[in-house]
């Protein structure tokens, strides 16, 4: 028997994305269903269980659950069940420059890559970029993104979401736009998000005292819409020149609809208003550690009740890898506080990459758990792998040892889009050539 030759494209996997169907998940060795009502402790804990989609959303998790007529089992044994996880600081086409101006801080960065690049991109390669990045993510296990998008033309935003719509994600659209272009956040949100099931809106801004009326105008569009705003704020120490949070505040828009990224160099005042009101708050490590932008006091704002999430935020992320960025935080903070109880603990940090990521942005009801009734959103892991086994604790091991590989199945909304390892119904090597096509086209672009 010949062997198979060792170049050329790999097989692909049979079959397309799953349809909206009925799936049992038979047999788990854990269970992690994030709802201490359903199992055991903050994580919600259950041994050798079963996990039950219908209809798009959790019908029953427990143990030796009756497969209902014309349902797919599908074997997990030996595997854990957990959430999706739930991205809530992202910026997709930043895919076009991962590894780029790695010596830059944040303010070189964004001149020398974010600012020269994205005016180059045009609305096909938007969608090239965008793509190759949500298809990133969703391979990693994240299930729900929110993208915070750069003004952009309505033909680009176009091609934009149908990226996302295409690659399988629930995700949140934050838009940008300059003042004269107001208008256009209602029309994306109403002829291109609202007919989609899996997305959602926010409006995105830059806060600062030099806009305060134009941020009070976009804070009064968002609340038109119905949608939460979403700022960066203080992600750099000169940041504080232009005070984001005084200026978030006289804009009337502190408070429970505003989800404020980064927030690393927050007053202790700061750090109580933020609780009082209620603010939320997405802590990307592996972005402000590339960009030596300093290290957020979560420990202070944890104490102080205040909701955080993980994100991993575009191109200085440079991948999409929620074990690395949940290890980062963990580890972050132990070594500038010296303490291996400080926050966040690894089954704290396992709640932020899911069902804490999912109350920052007002999508607790929805995803973050295992919880019946919620949409089906749900990763598995497998831990018979040589970055894993052998098992000690795994709850431990899926921050300290779990790399994306681990993941081998994904459910979006019930539907199959990862199985055995393989994304379905994906030419991953058309979507790589397509990306290199688009970021060989911004090269030439003079």
């Amino acid at each position: 028997m010949m062997s198979a030759p060792l170049s050329g494209p790999r097989p692909r996997p049979a079959g397309r994305p799953g349809r909206t169907r009925t799936t049992l998940l038979r047999g788990a060795e854990l269970v992690l269903t994030m709802d201490p009502k359903v199992g055991k402790g903050t994580l919600g804990t259950l041994d050798h269980a079963d996990v039950l989609m219908r209809h798009g959303k959790i019908a029953a998790v427990g143990r030796r659950l009756p497969a209902p007529s014309g349902a797919e089992v599908v074997d997990v044994s030996g595997r854990m069940v957990l959430p999706g996880f739930v991205d809530i600081h992202n910026h997709l086409w930043q895919s076009s420059i991962r590894g780029g101006c790695a010596s830059q801080d944040l303010y070189g960065w964004l001149t020398s890559c974010n600012s020269t690049t994205l005016r180059k991109i045009d609305a096909q390669d938007m969608y090239r970029f965008v793509r190759l990045a949500a298809l990133d993510a969703l391979q990693a296990g994240v299930t729900t993104v929110v993208d915070w998008v750069h003004p952009i033309p309505f033909d680009t935003s176009e091609r934009y979401i149908g990226a996302l719509d295409d690659s399988g994600l629930r995700f949140v659209y934050a838009m940008m736009q300059s003042s004269p272009d107001t208008g256009l956040l209602a029309r994306v949100k109403k002829e291109l998000l609202d007919p989609l099931p899996l997305a959602s809106a926010q409006v995105a801004v830059h806060a600062g005292m030099t806009g305060v009326d134009r941020l009070r105008r976009f804070s009064e569009v968002a609340r038109d819409l119905g949608v939460m705003l979403n700022s960066h704020v203080l992600e750099h120490r000169g940041d504080r020149r232009d005070d984001p949070v005084r200026a978030l505040r006289l804009a009337g828009a502190f408070g429970p609809d505003l989800l404020m990224n980064h927030a690393i160099h927050l007053t202790d005042d700061e750090i109580a208003l933020t609780a009082e009101h209620d603010v939320r708050v997405a802590h990307c490590p592996l972005s402000n550690m590339r960009l030596a932008s300093g290290i957020i006091r979560l420990p202070a704002l944890h104490a102080r009740g205040v909701k955080a999430g993980l994100g991993h935020d575009g191109g200085t992320n440079d991948t999409s890898d929620m074990f690395n960025l949940m290890k980062a935080a963990l580890g972050l903070q132990r070594a500038l506080h010296q303490d291996p109880e400080v926050h966040p603990t690894i089954p704290a940090v396992l709640r932020m990459a899911t069902l804490g990521g999912a109350e920052c942005v007002g999508m607790a009801d929805r995803v973050g758990s295992l919880t019946p009734g919620k949409r089906a959103d749900v990763i598995v892991l497998d831990p018979g792998t040589l970055n894993f086994a052998p098992r000690f604790d795994w709850v431990s091991q899926i921050v300290l040892n779990g790399q994306p590989p681990n993941v081998s199945h994904v459910f979006v909304d019930g539907r199959a889009r990862k199985a055995h390892g393989e994304l379905l119904g994906v030419d991953t090597d058309t979507v790589v050539k397509e990306a290199e096509l688009a970021a060989a086209h911004v090269r030439d672009t003079t």
